[in-house]
């Protein structure tokens, strides 16, 4: 790979199906084992071709101003710009948005899903696109790929009514020019080619195939969806399972009683409480004489004298004398 890789990243949409978290905060910044969903996704892109150099795009929308300052403290050595969404048109429309970027080789991430890859094999690919896909049982609520006989793909299917066809797109993907999928955007929009009302990437890649585009799968085992509380809770325990507990090192504090795997923010005060299997506390809590399991507490939350599992505390959040499963936004206060 010669030239620097472009990222572009759409991350416009409001998140609804994410609320309250995302009443006060993107989505891709909701945290899970230890790290937002956006800071895992950027470990993993850490494996493409000269890293150092790539540059990302944020496409921005409502709270994106989070999402700058969020890189600048965070990320300060990665190049990045940011382009504000205005309307929502769909995902061919956001990817427009940074056409001034659009020129040479490009990824696109779509930051609600964490998957396990690696892009180092980039520097060698000879197709002209790769989609990451995942094999799945029941394909029909997904978008799937349509495979010819070489194994390259020949059409997209947005939630087939069959099983055949069980490649599901996982929301990566890879373009050697960008520049010729921002010229098929550009037909797409003036042609009006839209499906329910917006533009869908998956249009301008069928247009693409059309006219000739080797586009390649890429496999993927896991593919981990963060978009609903339930698969945020599913993903931090991937995670916690895939190496990103420091149950160890949790261990060592006193009248605690750890049960891997968890995460725990250094910064975090817990006394008097019995912490996991599957729970991450962010940095500047405190628990006090409470029993978590299978749940994740954002920064600075309070906890006391509750039992919790299957929850997910917002920052800054305050909860006494609860029993059961909660959901809270940013700043709640809930006591028995």
């Amino acid at each position: 790979m010669t030239e620097p890789l472009k990222i572009i990243v759409p991350m416009a949409g409001f998140g609804k199906r994410l609320r309250p978290h995302t009443w006060s905060r993107p989505k891709p910044l909701v945290s899970a084992a230890g790290d937002t969903v956006l800071g895992h996704v950027l470990t993993t892109l850490k494996t493409a071709p000269n890293a150092q150099e790539a540059e990302m795009v944020f496409i921005v929308g409502y709270l994106g101003d989070q999402v700058q300052a969020y890189m600048k403290a965070n990320y300060p050595e990665i190049k990045t710009h940011y382009v504000q969404q205005e309307e929502l048109l769909g995902q061919s429309h956001a990817i427009a948005m940074a056409r001034e970027h659009m020129q040479g080789p490009m990824l696109i991430v779509f930051v609600d899903t964490v998957i396990d890859t690696n892009f180092s094999f980039l520097d060698d690919e000879e197709a002209d696109a790769v989609i990451w896909v995942k094999e799945v049982e029941d394909p029909r609520r997904f978008g799937v790929v349509e495979l010819d006989n070489a194994g390259m793909v020949q059409g997209l299917i947005e939630k087939p009514d069959d099983v055949s066809n069980n490649l599901a797109i996982v929301g990566i993907y890879y373009f050697k020019r960008g520049e010729d999928l921002l010229a098929t955007i550009d037909e797409q929009i003036s042609q009006g080619v839209q499906t329910k009302n917006e533009y869908f990437l998956a249009d301008a890649i069928d247009m693409m195939l059309k006219k000739g585009l080797k586009l390649r799968p890429e496999t993927v085992n896991v593919w981990l969806d963060a978009g609903v509380p339930e698969t945020v809770l599913r993903t931090n325990r991937h995670l916690l399972d895939g190496g990103r507990d420091n149950s160890a090192e949790a261990s060592k504090r006193a009248g605690v009683d750890i049960r891997p795997p968890v995460f725990i923010h250094p910064s975090a005060k817990v006394e008097s409480s019995t912490i996991g299997p599957y729970v991450s506390i962010g940095r500047d809590c405190d628990v006090q004489g409470s029993s978590i399991e299978n749940s994740v507490l954002e920064a600075a939350v309070q906890l006391k004298d509750s039992e919790l599992k299957d929850s997910l505390l917002g920052e800054r959040s305050q909860v006494a004398g609860m029993k059961g499963s909660l959901n809270l936004g940013d700043d709640s206060t809930v006591a028995a």
